[in-house]
């Protein structure tokens, strides 16, 4: 049996927060243009790399298939969850199959302004909808309690918090909508061709958190204003001056298939 507390952790980690500096428009100090490639499949991968109890480490990939279209003045982007990868122990592998399988397949549609600036999923209701219906699917097949309880966590979170969660991996990837990109320094000696590369170092050391060193870093392609690779780890720096602890590793890469 898998505990609700574990169950409602994985949800949350099928679609990681942003810092809240991400949701404004950016100022990347770069000239960099907004114009995804239309038509042209995509393939898109969101790494988590964690340190089990056991301290041994445990990857798991959501793997997207992605496509953008032309809407108006702006875009339409097709996202598709095609697979979840992880080399966890078949405990772990089960509890995150458990809870992400109803979302496996689910086909979301977002509107993205012709400035990129932007992302808004359409008709969340619906999309949360199936999703619920299918968790309390797989709940009837196996765990019915689990599901129910997994159905009513999403049903009671506020529409603002449903539609970060569906919205956050792909909002990652668009550079007008992520300020905290602009608050980077660009690398200038990393240049290649249309790509730059820019990093930014965060600390957290709120009273009665263990103090953390957020290391980021991104690939933007400054003719599409997407951002192709991001590399976002977290370290523990401890009081005491020892070394830092690496305590989490998050990498999502963008690879657009050949033309």
């Amino acid at each position: 049996m898998i505990a609700s507390g574990a169950v409602a952790g994985a949800l949350l980690v099928a679609v990681p927060a942003l810092p809240s500096s991400a949701d404004g428009p950016a100022t990347v100090s770069m000239q960099t243009a907004f114009a995804p490639p239309i038509g042209r499949a995509m393939t898109y991968r969101v790494t988590t790399r964690r340190i089990g109890r056991d301290g041994s480490p445990i990857d798991f990939t959501l793997v997207y298939a992605l496509q953008w279209q032309r809407l108006g003045r702006g875009y339409q982007l097709q996202a598709v969850l095609e697979a979840i990868e992880s080399d966890a122990p078949p405990p772990v592998t089960r509890a995150l199959t458990t809870m992400l399988q109803p979302l496996v397949g689910e086909r979301l549609a977002y509107l993205v302004p012709g400035d990129g600036s932007r992302i808004d999923l359409v008709d969340p209701e619906g999309v949360w909808a199936r999703v619920t219906a299918r968790i309390e699917a797989v709940g009837a097949n196996g765990n019915r309690e689990e599901g129910r309880r997994l159905a009513a966590l999403i049903a009671a979170l506020p529409d603002a918090e449903r539609d970060r969660m569906a919205t956050a991996d792909v909002r990652a990837l668009l550079v007008p909508a992520n300020a905290i990109i602009g608050q980077g320094v660009a690398e200038d000696g990393a240049a290649d061709g249309p790509l730059r590369t820019v990093v930014r170092v965060e600390r957290d050391a709120r009273a009665g958190s263990v103090p953390l060193r957020i290391d980021l870093r991104w690939t933007i392609d400054t003719t599409t204003g997407l951002v192709m690779r991001e590399r976002r780890q977290s370290w523990v720096t401890p009081v005491s001056g020892s070394e830092p602890t690496l305590a989490e590793e998050r990498l999502r890469v963008l690879e657009p298939a050949p033309e």
